[in-house]
């Protein structure tokens, strides 16, 4: 069924973006070649497929393909965490992260992705959060990061080293990382990160973002969601 709440949110966020996103959008990195041209779309959260960060029931959600190896990704990895804290506790806002690997740029960036996914197998999202964190922390970007340094990470965030390297060496979620990849050119992402707005699991007009958005760009989109939709608070004290 159609949100009863995307047109006046789509009246609200589209100023906002042309006003001050699109201004972003060379803050992007961006692989040769590929262009869908035929506009954004977004696939509905799946919990048998996505990771999420917040409430599964949120009525905003973002979310983000990226790469692991996108100095851009890095930075909108520490934005989105504070965008978390400031909203996560009042279970309105949840972050939803896909891989976008950009494998024309950064060669180590898909089986990074892969590994992200072990992390899960063995800790669910929370671990999954931690591995990418880490990563992201030790990472010089721009297919900077050694190899073999994905055990040693996945050992100081908790995982069970031996479980992992088997895992990662089985290959066994190369197919999902490809698929989200492809799921991200349909969907409109030409670089990372690209960032879809969604409201009640429907993506709002004008919410898909390329490049990395400052914390108040992303902060004044998601209060003016927040904003038109009944039982939703905008901008809190939580911190």
């Amino acid at each position: 069924m159609k949100s009863n709440y995307v047109l006046p949110v789509t009246i609200v966020v589209a100023g906002l973006l042309i006003a001050g996103a699109v201004f972003w959008v060379g803050k992007t990195s961006v692989p040769t070649g590929t262009n869908n041209g035929d506009g954004a779309s977004a696939r509905a959260y799946d919990p048998a497929v996505d990771h999420i960060l917040g409430n599964p029931n949120a009525q905003v959600k973002i979310v983000e393909y990226y790469d692991l190896e996108c100095p851009h990704c890095k930075t909108f990895h520490m934005t989105m965490h504070q965008i978390m804290s400031f909203y996560g506790l009042n279970g309105n806002v949840a972050w939803v992260p896909r891989a976008f690997p950009l494998a024309s740029n950064h060669s180590k960036a898909p089986q990074e992705a892969q590994a992200a996914e072990c992390a899960a197998e063995q800790g669910g999202d929370a671990a999954y959060f931690k591995f990418v964190d880490k990563v992201f922390e030790v990472t010089p970007s721009n297919n900077g990061l050694d190899l073999a340094q994905l055990p040693v990470i996945a050992g100081q965030v908790g995982l069970n080293v031996e479980q992992f390297n088997s895992c990662l060496s089985s290959n066994k979620y190369a197919k999902k990382i490809t698929d989200s990849y492809s799921e991200a050119i349909a969907a409109g992402g030409q670089g990372t990160p690209y960032i879809l707005l969604m409201v009640n699991n429907e993506l709002v007009p004008g919410g898909n973002l390329s490049g990395n958005q400052p914390y108040d760009s992303m902060r004044a989109a998601i209060d003016a969601m927040l904003s038109v939709l009944p039982g939703a608070s905008a901008s809190t004290t939580v911190q």
